[in-house]
């Protein structure tokens, strides 16, 4: 038997990656912004979103199906190794029908052929993403090589940014060092993978056990990511690139506090799908509570302080020009505490439990919704009627998967630990905003302002925390 690996160890190793993906932007995206025009910025988010697709159509449901299958098997390296193969065999089945189907809409529309070079290049992912295997370190949680690697890949991808993206003209090397950062590294978790596992070319493939929940399972990510990528399309389409350009600083903001402050919690998928799978429903229970305390401790406050330095923050990353998608930031800003919270009750309770039906369902009229909003709204409202739209879809998708589970998680759900837990965090929040509001009113220069905003709400949640006796803070404090 392998040595239990640490939940908070892995989420910390976990939390240093997403804090990795966060860097990235943080130091590139300003540059990126103010060396290339609003258009080419929205050029580069079209075909980006565009090119997404086809990268989700390869991935089918694979990867949440191989954790939650995969994790039953991770002490047994033979069976984990058969499972990996016909798991990996019919991933390049659904990479190849991907491309096909890209150009052949490349033929077809031929408004896309403005895009074609950007589109080219982002089509590179979708390949290296299925050799890069990567649910194979979430089975094992193998977070220590994940990190490593995005470290190095990282820090390559932003020498070459400053060194070949020196004017406006450069968009294509963005675009090229964007795609070496994301996957240039899958082929070494290709070769990394035999310390694993045994993952080999096989034609020996138990469809009929395999098809059934992965298509289930994926029409339930196409579900999430139409509504979360239609924004971006549908804007694209009834208005600009400058309003896709404006949009997609908000988007990009949105993007890395939601995974920043959720990226704790993805690490307990495969421990939670492990526990359910077995049948230890006590553990998987407490396992639970802890990871709902967690993440509202985590994304209540965090909330608060994106919506309170929304124009600060778009300023810092992106500069004046695009300024006009502070509110849409602010808006969208709620959606970050649904999305983690429906991310936690679909992926830690609906999945492990083979209930992806139901979760088709939420998210199927979650997108439905998120459309029409978008279509009804963006005439009237562009951006800010896109960022609208999310928080609905965040909010429908959270309701209905937690009552599609109910049953299971009620009891933890609605337990003394955890309603006391989110009463402490809720009135500490409150300082957290007063805090922000008080230093936006004290300090003029705009570094000063986040940093001393940052702190001192930092210090004023703790301690409220601790005053009003919340369990993980105390528990922690007392050891």
């Amino acid at each position: 038997m392998k040595r239990k690996k640490s939940l908070g160890f892995n989420g910390l190793l976990n939390g240093v990656r997403s804090a990795l993906n966060l860097v990235f932007p943080l130091i590139t995206f300003p540059y990126i912004t103010r060396v290339l025009s609003v258009g080419s910025v929205g050029a580069y988010n079209f075909s980006n979103t565009y090119v997404g697709y086809f990268i989700l159509l390869a991935g089918l449901g694979i990867s949440t199906y191989a954790v939650r299958e995969g994790a039953k098997y991770r002490d047994n390296r033979e069976k984990l190794s058969k499972f990996a193969s016909e798991i990996f065999a019919i991933n390049l089945w659904s990479t190849v029908v991907s491309y096909v189907l890209l150009f052949m809409s490349l033929l077809i529309f031929r408004n896309l052929q403005t895009y074609l070079l950007f589109i080219l290049i982002f089509s590179v992912q979708i390949f290296f993403t299925t050799v890069g295997i990567e649910w194979i370190y979430i089975i094992n949680e193998d977070y220590s090589y994940i990190t490593a690697r995005s470290i190095i890949f990282k820090i390559i991808s932003i020498v070459m940014l400053f060194l070949l993206v020196k004017s406006r003209n450069d968009y294509l090397w963005y675009a090229g060092i964007t795609v070496f950062s994301s996957v240039g590294s899958n082929v070494l978790n290709y070769i990394n993978a035999n310390k694993i596992c045994d993952i080999r070319l096989t034609t020996n493939i138990n469809w009929k056990k395999h098809l059934k929940p992965i298509f289930i399972i994926f029409a339930s990510t196409l579900a999430v990511n139409i509504y979360l990528s239609s924004d971006t399309t549908i804007l694209g389409i009834m208005k600009s690139d400058y309003d896709v350009g404006i949009y997609s600083i908000t988007v990009k903001i949105y993007n890395i506090v939601a995974t920043l402050l959720g990226s704790v919690m993805t690490v307990t998928v495969p421990r939670l799908s492990m526990l359910m799978g077995q049948g230890k429903m006590k553990e998987y229970k407490e396992t639970f509570i802890r990871v709902i305390n967690v993440l509202a401790l985590l994304v209540i406050p965090g909330t608060i302080g994106l919506m309170m330095l929304s124009q600060e923050i778009v300023l810092l990353i992106a500069g004046p020009k695009y300024l006009e998608s502070t509110n849409a930031l602010r808006i969208i800003g709620l959606a970050v505490i649904f999305s983690n919270f429906s991310f936690v009750f679909y992926n830690c309770v609906l999945i492990p439990a083979k209930r992806e039906k139901q979760g088709l369902f939420n998210t199927i009229a979650a997108a439905i919704v998120n459309v029409l909003l978008n279509i009804c709204l963006i005439p009237m409202f562009a951006y800010d009627g896109t960022s609208f739209s999310t928080v609905v879809a965040e909010i429908m998708t959270t309701v209905m998967n937690f009552w599609a589970g109910k049953d299971i998680i009620k009891s933890t759900v609605f337990s003394k630990r955890v309603i006391h837990n989110l009463f402490t965090v809720l009135i500490a929040s409150i300082f957290v905003a007063i805090s922000c509001w008080i230093c936006k009113l004290i300090f003029a220069s705009l570094l000063l302002r986040i940093g001393a905003s940052v702190i001192s709400s930092g210090i004023v949640y703790f301690v409220a925390l601790v005053l009003l006796k919340n369990e993980l803070v105390v528990s922690k404090l007392t050891r």
